[in-house]
């Protein structure tokens, strides 16, 4: 007697990667640079967060992967509306969304996803001035980097990845004091006075942009102790991310914990749980000291396979990589996952 055939019904991820299969399967042996060098598709990453707070840090795996051919920044300190005496004179910080041209960065980003050309303002942060604009002309992949990349709706709509970067209060005053002072060669006591006036907008016009992220990334000093962090450069730092909600197969990175167990002689820490920002549950993925590099090598040999590029060995001349380093790996292969879905999904199902 034959039973029944009973209809279960099919997870639209299951459905989704089906589809995607398909198309992802005809390019899996090509390297993936190839296929972003030969489409029209202009990827756009967002990365917010306050001044001096490692913005940039966070995307240099992606820059090292890809090269400058295929990926460029724009800071959005170009779209300052005020110079830096006329800031002072209207006792504004450029935190303000008034103290920014929001409209001309729509503008600007929408003629870029394009791939038009623009006249890009610039800001120049030594004399505190704007030079004259000059032309841009868009990558395959775009960053942009600011206090309000994901500010206003159209901005959201016009970006395909969204970062926030989160530290805590005390590692980004070191860390901005340090910037400031070393690199753009302002006053210690200026840019502890100026951060004190800057916070109170910083809470009220950027930090709510983490609530539109799809990854946050939270920086804390090591637990292993300040002095780690300052000598070393090791921290906490925490990845945050919001789930999956469209894949292609074969998308894991795996960690093998028994090289990590046998093969790590220093201390380290990996801590997973369910952190709620602002009002939505995202996956924590903490990593604390430093992890031998043969645990990392697997993650860049995945990544390789996954997309074909070769080599990627992001990390090979160091015997030992940080946890922010590690995080940045991870991260870099959430954003590539998302760049790969919109090349072999059906147009229809693309995300915007």
């Amino acid at each position: 007697m034959m039973g029944k055939a009973v209809r279960m019904p099919v997870p639209t991820e299951i459905l989704t990667s089906a589809r995607a299969h398909h198309h992802h399967s005809r390019m899996k042996q090509r390297d993936f640079k190839d296929v972003i060098a030969k489409s029209p598709y202009i990827f756009t990453i967002g990365v917010a967060g306050d001044s001096g707070s490692g913005k940039t840090t966070f995307t240099q795996v992606l820059r090292t992967i890809f090269g400058s051919d295929l990926i460029s920044t724009i800071t959005l300190d170009d779209y300052h509306r005020y110079d830096r005496r006329e800031r002072s004179e209207r006792k504004i910080t450029p935190l303000a969304p008034e103290a920014n041209r929001f409209d001309l960065l729509e503008e600007h980003l929408a003629a870029l996803k394009e791939g038009r050309t623009i006249e890009k303002p610039v800001y120049n942060h030594t004399t505190g001035m704007f030079d004259p604009p000059e032309p841009f002309s868009p990558t395959k992949i775009l960053i942009l980097e600011g206090l309000h990349p994901f500010f206003t709706p159209r901005l959201r709509e016009l970006l395909d990845f969204k970062l926030y970067v989160d530290p805590d209060p005390d590692v980004k005053r070191t860390w901005k004091i340090r910037r400031d002072v070393e690199k753009r060669g302002y006053r210690r006591d200026d840019v502890i006075e100026e951060m004190a006036e800057r916070e109170p907008d910083y809470q009220k016009y950027v930090a709510p942009q983490c609530a539109y992220a799809d990854a946050v990334i939270k920086i804390s000093y090591s637990k292993y102790g300040k002095s780690v962090s300052e000598e070393k450069n090791i921290y906490q730092v925490t990845l945050c991310q919001s789930k999956l909600d469209r894949t292609i197969r074969e998308v894991e990175l795996s960690i093998d914990l028994l090289s990590l167990l046998s093969l790590s002689e220093r201390a380290f820490m990996l801590e997973y749980w369910i952190d709620e920002i602002n009002g939505r549950p995202m996956g924590a993925l903490s990593f604390d000291g430093e992890l031998n590099y043969d645990v990392i090598r697997k993650l860049e040999k995945r990544v390789e396979s996954q997309t074909h590029i070769h080599p990627i060995s992001i990390y090979e001349n160091h015997p030992y990589v940080t946890a922010g380093e590690t995080v940045q790996l991870i991260l870099s292969w959430r954003i590539i996952n998302r760049r790969i879905f919109i090349e072999t999904a059906e147009p229809a199902a693309v995300e915007q």
